[in-house]
């Protein structure tokens, strides 16, 4: 069985074994999913702008018509050298196109294959892991010492500078998606011009934002059951000007994410592996898996009942909206308190 750890996969990657003639990369980032294939299938030929060497091939073409991977697989190259095919995602079964390479692995080239967020009966995934010739390698949201490094890599390489504490500022905003971090990251890069180095200045307007960060302060708080921080971000929010229904709406919908994520824990997922497909700014992970952890599915059920009523009371009378929504968001955050210490 070859199947890694996810902070193992760039060790792993760096010093490819021979034997292993496929690879498959899964996981809920698909930014690094194709991130990490798309640097092994250049690394792994002679020539990445030569077709006869770095083919591509469209999942779904390949789900249609499994014997088009095991053809091109086995296609000896004209002019000899290494080869790699690297298939696109799809939603369609892969297993019957890929088996055949398991048994009987291709000689000349490497076989690099790109999948959604594959569970662990999986039949792809399971079969890949019980093959010796193959290597499985799940793709989570990056941490926050991967964020660090690509953070270093991009400034590094546009011939800026940027401090420890803007860097770690700057790490907190940008969530789990691979390309998504390097897209506001170039954002970023371009922003800053001419300047020599990334500041937190630069960083505010272009990546920052101080109302979505209190809001998601005080939904955290809520279901941590925090209530001097649930109380400074109410205030703060209040005295932007936040209508109290907006609140109210911010954490209804947190209620309903931490419901269907709390079902899939109670059906046998692990907590990490749920957060893991949520993408989340890395500052929010412990929350949200502390969340669910507290939270069972009856109380969330709940919640969302409260939460519903009190968005309707603040839209029926706007004088006492107020009030309504500060007991709603204290009542929940008491019974988070409880939860703690069930």
């Amino acid at each position: 069985m070859v199947a890694i750890k996810a902070h193992e996969a760039d060790r792993t990657l760096a010093r490819l074994d021979p034997a292993w003639r496929l690879i498959l990369f899964y996981g809920p980032d698909a930014g690094l999913v194709s991130e990490r294939a798309a640097t092994l299938a250049r690394n792994s030929v002679d020539d990445p702008q030569d077709a006869f060497q770095l083919i591509r091939m469209d999942g779904d073409s390949v789900a249609a018509d499994p014997l088009k991977l095991v053809d091109e697989a086995n296609t000896i190259g004209l002019f000899g050298g290494r080869r790699s095919i690297r298939v696109s995602p799809t939603s369609k079964p892969l297993l019957a196109a890929v088996e055949p390479l398991l048994t009987a692995p291709s000689q000349d080239a490497i076989v690099v294959i790109e999948a959604g967020d594959l569970q662990r009966t999986n039949p792809l995934r399971t079969a890949c892991e019980r093959a010796k010739t193959a290597l499985v390698v799940p793709c989570y949201g990056d941490a926050a010492r991967d964020l660090g490094s690509i953070i270093d890599e991009m400034v590094r390489a546009a011939g800026k500078s940027i401090d420890r504490n803007s860097r770690d500022h700057l790490a907190g905003l940008l969530g789990g998606d691979r390309q998504t971090s390097r897209r506001e990251l170039e954002k970023l890069l371009l922003y800053v011009g001419s300047d020599p180095a990334v500041t937190d200045a630069h960083i505010e307007a272009v990546v920052g934002d101080t109302a979505q960060r209190e809001q998601a302060m005080l939904v955290d708080a809520v279901f941590a059951g925090r209530l001097p921080v649930l109380d400074l971000a109410q205030a703060k929010l209040s005295s932007e000007g936040l209508d109290p229904g907006v609140m109210l709406g911010a954490v209804l919908r947190q209620a309903l994410i931490l419901l269907k994520a709390r079902q899939s824990v109670e059906a046998g997922r692990g907590i990490k592996e749920v957060v893991g497909t949520m993408r989340l700014p890395y500052p929010r992970i412990a929350t949200t898996e502390a969340a669910l952890a507290a939270w069972n599915s009856a109380k969330l059920t709940e919640a969302v009942d409260l939460l519903g009523t009190a968005v309707l009371t603040t839209r029926q009378n706007s004088e006492t909206g107020r009030a309504s929504a500060t007991r709603a968001l204290w009542t929940l955050a008491r019974l988070a308190r409880s939860n703690r210490s069930d």
